[in-house]
């Protein structure tokens, strides 16, 4: 069966297949339904009772090993739960915490999902006993009881290793090669895994590392070992929620001397093909960039660098825009200089310097003019596609989501209001109070996107984190800020934003770094950079040329470096077509989803976004579609909108041909389906206090 997470087909872009008919808004309410198949009840129940008597047979066996190396309490095994490919998987009601039954990894593979759960010794019977009452029991509705849960499962067996690998598939070690794990464990009132691992770990074969991260229900470790080590460790000690490849982090670059830092940048450089002349550009407005940087001169011309003030230089003499372009071209550079794969450059670099620093331009006034009269600077001297970014906002909030003539200009650039050219903008949501971090969540919830972020046409972008490693050894009793998968310390949100016709922003968050609490103070520092990005430095022929780099600028930075490259892949699609598909593709983590559980109201969902937008982009789904995923993007004009009298009343909706072919339309037969729609469109500038309301 064809693996769907590593499949790559190109995305359909449908032309001249719509016709514009009178849309009326239905007046019925939509809901959905879960997606279970249809089971013979008694064979079915038979068949899941054979698979966990099986089970139980092993289970003394493993459990007598977990005495023998001694563990005092906590035995157990792993088990699996497999869903039909297609549907449901109702995992949820798989924990049992009075039972210490506890729900370890969740992950969706060749269209099955499969969830891991942990059965403390003795407790299979509880599963025993929920298939028997499907079996024999009905509820007062005369449906077989347990229902649900038992018939979307379609197989149970013992977890392989693979179970709890929660990262990307391809980055599953060899079965020979020794490598470092991030282990997750599991937290248990009767047992200090931790501390039994590390007096193990010789009778184990393994090397722990000294540094841990400990939050309330988890404790992160860094192990080196083989596979088959990993899955001996993990049968005997019963404590793995879930596994993932350790990440190189900036501080191992950083943490370099010059030269050092040159034989990784000759490295790379030596598996490097520069992207063509007429690729597409990222365009930094910033406080320049200095391209002699040997990581961006392959990218750059010194004639595509420009400046608004000629007196400024092009050059960048305060450090900002320099590693702004390094995480354009690159992405966070401890992947391409930690990997041994060739590195293809799919876009080329520009910069217009809006400004020598950025505390500059004291009248942001002048913004929307610098803004406009930067891209024109660009777009006479060379034409081509480009995404254009731009980290510099205003230092205050006040404008709570109402437009401002910055925020008017972006939107005018975007929509091509004046010259009728549409332009992707990407702007950073700007950054907290530094003073205020230590109050994560909440100062991220009162401390609002900053100007022009408000931008409507602009894709606005957040920070959000995965860095959640320190080394603890050598900062004792610091702990990171954020959780992994949270919206990350420095980033504004529009939670306060009063008025409901202001737009939801950001629109998408991106990797950009955590902070630590200092154990003394309480307060948040940036004290580690393996908590920070890896980018290019400024200073290079005198300093460090790998500096660490961070916030909603990195952010930023990523985005637009996703942009261009689907634009480099996909060169027909629209600005609003880029801006669309980093949004359909974007996924809220658990952890952003945990503030505004449970998501069954309107209100939660309408927090969530103002928190986090629609959540980081799935690379996968942001560049490819699959066989049973498939992106059809459609180009064209509509007019959804007309004013009758006083009233405004909706008017047009294309309905489009699917050229999808019928037959395999019916051979779906009652299979469920998950349709997303994301429209994307630019509106008319309208700097006003109206706005769009």
């Amino acid at each position: 069966m064809v693996d769907e997470s590593r499949e790559r087909l190109p995305h359909i872009l449908i032309k001249d297949t719509a016709t514009a008919n009178r849309y009326t808004r239905p007046a019925r309410r939509i809901t959905s339904r879960s997606n279970f198949p249809q089971r013979n009840r008694q064979s079915h129940a038979e068949q899941l009772l054979d698979q966990l008597a099986s089970i139980q047979e092993e289970e003394s066996s493993i459990v007598s090993q977990q005495k023998a190396i001694g563990l005092d309490a906590g035995w157990g095994l792993y088990i699996s739960f497999e869903s039909e490919p297609d549907f449901d998987l109702k995992f949820g009601s798989l924990e049992f915490q009075r039972s210490g039954i506890e729900l370890c990894a969740i992950k969706q593979s060749e269209r099955k999902t499969m969830a891991t759960v942990f059965v403390p010794e003795g407790k299979l019977s509880h599963f025993l006993k929920k298939i028997s009452q499907y079996k024999d029991e009905n509820t007062p509705k005369d449906n077989p009881r347990h229902k649900d849960l038992v018939e979307g499962i379609s197989a149970i067996k013992m977890a392989a290793l693979e179970a709890l690998w929660t990262d990307d598939l391809e980055l599953f070690p060899d079965a020979d090669d020794e490598i470092w794990w991030e282990v997750w464990l599991r937290h248990s009132d009767k047992v200090d895994y931790e501390a039994f691992l590390r007096q193990h770990t010789d009778q184990m074969s393994l090397t722990v590392s000294n540094e841990a991260i400990h939050f309330l229900d988890r404790t992160i470790l860094l192990i080196r070992a083989t596979r088959e080590q990993i899955a001996h460790s993990i049968h005997l000690l019963g404590a793995v929620a879930e596994l993932r490849r350790a990440k190189e982090t900036a501080d191992f670059y950083t943490g370099m001397d010059r030269v050092q830092q040159q034989e990784w940048i000759d490295d790379a450089l030596q598996r490097l093909t520069p992207p063509p002349e007429d690729a597409p550009s990222v365009c930094i407005l910033d406080t320049g960039v200095t391209e002699q940087h040997p990581l961006l001169q392959p990218a750059a011309n010194s004639s595509d660098m420009h400046t608004y003030n000629p007196a400024w230089g092009t050059d960048d003499r305060y450090g900002h825009g320099t590693p702004m372009a390094g995480l354009a071209i690159y992405g966070d550079l401890t992947e391409p200089l930690s990997s041994d794969e060739a590195i293809e450059l799919t876009h080329r670099l520009e910069s217009v310097k809006v400004t020598p620093n950025p505390d500059h331009h004291t009248d942001k006034l002048l913004y929307g003019a610098i803004t406009r009269e930067s891209i024109s600077r660009v777009e006479i001297t060379s034409d081509r596609q480009r995404v254009y970014a731009m980290a510099v906002t205003a230092t205050d909030d006040r404008d709570r989501g109402k437009p401002s003539s910055w925020s008017a200009a972006i939107d005018a650039l975007s929509s091509g209001y004046e010259d009728e050219q549409q332009r992707l903008v990407i702007l950073s949501a700007g950054n907290t109070d530094p003073k205020e971090r230590h109050r994560h969540p909440d100062s991220n919830m009162t401390d609002a996107i900053h100007d022009p972020g408000q931008a409507w046409n602009a894709l606005t972008v957040g920070a959000f984190t995965e860095k959640v490693l320190l080394d603890t050894e050598e900062y004792p009793g610091w702990q990171p800020v954020a959780d992994s998968g949270d919206l990350a310390p420095s980033s504004c949100t529009s939670m306060e934003w009063g008025k409901t016709a202001w737009p939801v922003k950001p629109d998408i968050v991106m990797e950009g770094g955590n902070m630590a609490i200092s154990p003394e103070d309480g307060t948040a520092d940036y004290i580690d950079d393996a908590l920070q990005l890896l980018s290019t430095g400024h200073q290079f022929a005198l300093g460090r040329q790998l500096i660490s780099f961070g916030d909603t600028s990195a952010a930023t930075a990523q985005a637009a470096h996703m942009a261009a490259m689907v634009q480099a892949q996909y060169p027909d699609y629209w600005p609003e077509t880029l801006r669309a598909l980093l949004v359909h593709s974007a996924q809220w983590t658990e952890t952003m989803k945990s503030h505004f559980n449970p998501l069954n109201l309107q209100d939660h969902y309408r927090r969530l976004l103002r928190y986090c937008g629609y959540g980081t982009p799935n690379e996968q789904e942001l560049f490819w579609s699959t066989h049973s995923a498939l992106t059809l993007i459609a180009q064209d004009n509509i007019q959804p909108f007309f004013k009758e009298k006083d009233r405004i009343k909706t008017r047009d909706i294309n309905l489009h041909r699917i050229p999808w072919p019928a037959d395999v339309l019916r051979e779906l037969g009652e299979t469920l389906v998950e349709m997303r729609v994301t429209l994307s469109y630019f509106v008319e500038p309208n700097p006003g206090e109206r706005g769009w309301a």
